[in-house]
C-alpha cells in the first residue's frame, strides 16, 4: 500500500513538473531569437519583391492590385498614341474655339499620373492655316491650352512631322512648351523629370522619312551612347521611337533591332509610335517594348484600325516596372478620343494580346494556347491552335476540324483569281495611302 502511494505521488509530481516546464512564457515585449547575434531585437518586415512583368499579367484582368503597394514607392507613367493638333483636328478646335476639346473625354484619366507622355506629331505655330487636307502639318499655338488641360508633362518631337515648319517651327514649339513647363525630348539627348526623388530620363528618335533640322535621328551608335549616359544620370530610362511601317499589326525587324539595342544599352522601357495601328508588346530581357500605341488625337476616320488606339499606364515600384495596363480608345469627330468599355474594349485588347503572343517565342514549359483573333485583313475566323504534350498530334473532329478547314478555304479563295461567274465575295479592309 505504501509503495502504491509513493508511486502515485511520483507520477503526480512529474506531471505537475512537466506542465510547469512547458507552460508558455508571458510576452516580454521583445521577440526572442535564441542563438542569433541580433537576439532580443524585432526583425524588420520583409521587403516587397516585385515579380517580373509578363504578357499573361499585362493582358490579365487584375490591375487593381497595384493600389495595395506603398504609395510613396509607386510612380506612374501614361503614354498615348500619336497626337496631331493639325489638319482636321486643328480645324475642329479652331472652329469650336475650344482647344481643350480633343482632351475633354480623356483628360481625367491621362492627367492622373506622375508623368504623362505624348508623341507630338506637328509643330505649334502662330500663323497655322486652317485646312482639312495636306501632308504639311501645323497646329495653332493655342493648342498649348489643351496640352496643359490634358496634364501633358513630356512630349517627343522625334517624328516625321514635328519639323514640317523647319527649325523655326521647332524652336517656336519648344519655347511654347517651355513656357508651361512641358519638357520636349527628341531634339538632342535626354530630358529628365524627377518624381519624389526618382529620376526619369526620356530620349526620342525618329526613323521615318528624311532627316530634318532639329530632330534626333536614329543612329545606332548615338542611341547606345545616349542611353548609356542617361542610365548613369537617372533611375529609369524611357526610350521612345517613331518607326515602322504604317497600317500593319506587326513590327518590322528593324523596329525589333532598335528596341533591343536600346534595352541592351540600359533602357527600362521602350515606347513606339507611327504605324497608326496598335502593335504588339514584347518582353525582352525582362523589359517591356510597346511597338505602337495606335492613334490618340488624330483625324484618320477612314478605317476602324486608324480610329483606335491604346493608352498605356506603366506602374513603377521604385525602379522596377511592376504593372502595365492598356486602356483602349476610339476617336470621333476627327480628333476627340474617348475610352472604350464592353465588347469593343475586350476585342481590341484580345487582338493586341494575340499579336503579342505571335511575336513572342513559345517556351515549351509554358504550354501556351494561342487563340488567334479575326485577321485584320480578311475578317475571317482563324483556327485555334492548341499545343499539347509538346509533340503528339491527334486528328480533330467537330467544330475544331470545321474551323481549320474553313480558314484554309478562306485563305485559298484569297489566293485564287476571282471569276465573276463564281459569285464569290471577298471582304478586304480598306488600306489608304501613307499619312
Amino acid at each position: 500500500m505504501v509503495w502504491k502511494i509513493i508511486g502515485l505521488s511520483t507520477i503526480l509530481f512529474a506531471s505537475i513538473f512537466l506542465w510547469l516546464w512547458q507552460k508558455p512564457k508571458a510576452p516580454s515585449g521583445k521577440i526572442e531569437n535564441v542563438g542569433h547575434e541580433n537576439a532580443g531585437q524585432i526583425r524588420p518586415k520583409p521587403q516587397f519583391t516585385p515579380e517580373s512583368v509578363s504578357l499573361e499579367k499585362i493582358f490579365g484582368e487584375n490591375h487593381e492590385w497595384v493600389a495595395t503597394l506603398s504609395a510613396e514607392k509607386v510612380r506612374t507613367l501614361i503614354a498615348t498614341g500619336d497626337v496631331i493638333p493639325a489638319r482636321s483636328v486643328n480645324y475642329q478646335t479652331v472652329s469650336r474655339n475650344n482647344f481643350k476639346w480633343p482632351f475633354e473625354k480623356t483628360a481625367e484619366i491621362i492627367k492622373n499620373a506622375d508623368i504623362t507622355f505624348i508623341n507630338l506629331e506637328s509643330p505649334l505655330v502662330g500663323d497655322c492655316p486652317l485646312t482639312n487636307e495636306g501632308m504639311i502639318f501645323c497646329g495653332d499655338s493655342r493648342h498649348l491650352e489643351g496640352l496643359v488641360y490634358g496634364g501633358v508633362d513630356v512630349v517627343s518631337l522625334a517624328n516625321n512631322h514635328a519639323g514640317d515648319y523647319g527649325g523655326e517651327g521647332i524652336e517656336e514649339t519648344t519655347n511654347l512648351l517651355d513656357s508651361v513647363g512641358i519638357l520636349a525630348t527628341g531634339k538632342s539627348g535626354p530630358v529628365f523629370k524627377d518624381i519624389r526623388d526618382l529620376r526619369f530620363a526620356f530620349l526620342g528618335y525618329n526613323d521615318i522619312d528624311q532627316k530634318k533640322e532639329g530632330i534626333s535621328w536614329v543612329d545606332k551608335d548615338k542611341i547606345s551612347k545616349e542611353v548609356r549616359e542617361a542610365r548613369n544620370k537617372s533611375d529609369i530610362v524611357v526610350a521612345t521611337f517613331h518607326w515602322g511601317t504604317e497600317y500593319v499589326s506587326q513590327p518590322t525587324e528593324r523596329q525589333r533591332e532598335l528596341a533591343h539595342l536600346a534595352i541592351d544599352a540600359g533602357a527600362d522601357l521602350v515606347i513606339g509610335n507611327h504605324p497608326h495601328w496598335i502593335q504588339p508588346v514584347e518582353i525582352y530581357k525582362g523589359k517591356v517594348i510597346v511597338y505602337a500605341h495606335g492613334n490618340f488625337i488624330f483625324d484618320q476616320m477612314w478605317s476602324p484600325e486608324t480610329k483606335e488606339g491604346i493608352v498605356g499606364r506603366y506602374t513603377f515600384y521604385d525602379k522596377n516596372l511592376v504593372d502595365v495596363e492598356f486602356l483602349p480608345i476610339e476617336i470621333k469627330d476627327f480628333g476627340q478620343p474617348y475610352f472604350l468599355e464592353g465588347e469593343k474594349k475586350r476585342a481590341i485588347l484580345e487582338e493586341m494580346q494575340n499579336q503579342s503572343f505571335l511575336l513572342a517565342p513559345l517556351k515549351p514549359a509554358q504550354g501556351r494556347v494561342l487563340r488567334l483573333a479575326p485577321s485584320s485583313l480578311t475578317g475571317s475566323l482563324l483556327a485555334r491552335l492548341e499545343i499539347e504534350n509538346f509533340g503528339q498530334p491527334y486528328f480533330l473532329e467537330g467544330e475544331k476540324k470545321r474551323a481549320i478547314l474553313e480558314e484554309m478555304q478562306n485563305q485559298s479563295f484569297l489566293l485564287a483569281p476571282f471569276k465573276p461567274a463564281q459569285g464569290r465575295v471577298l471582304k478586304l479592309a480598306k488600306l489608304r495611302s501613307s499619312v
